[in-house]
């Protein structure tokens, strides 16, 4: 019973480390293609003032 609990411990703590470790992966790529898809655009964006806009408008969604 008692490693049955020590183990629930140590899996919940190493969860926490995955999520706080890679919960701006998704963010980051969002960001890469959003500034990839300004490029397109009729008038192309500098890269500081794509990166600007997309962290604005991604962050401004949640």
């Amino acid at each position: 019973m008692k490693i049955k609990n020590i183990m629930t411990i140590i899996l919940i703590i190493v969860g926490l480390y995955f999520i706080f470790a890679f919960r701006d992966h998704n963010f980051k790529r969002a960001i890469d293609a959003c500034i990839a898809g300004s490029q397109k655009l009729e008038k192309p964006m500098t890269v500081q003032e794509a990166k600007k806009f997309c962290e604005d408008e991604i962050i401004g969604g949640k």
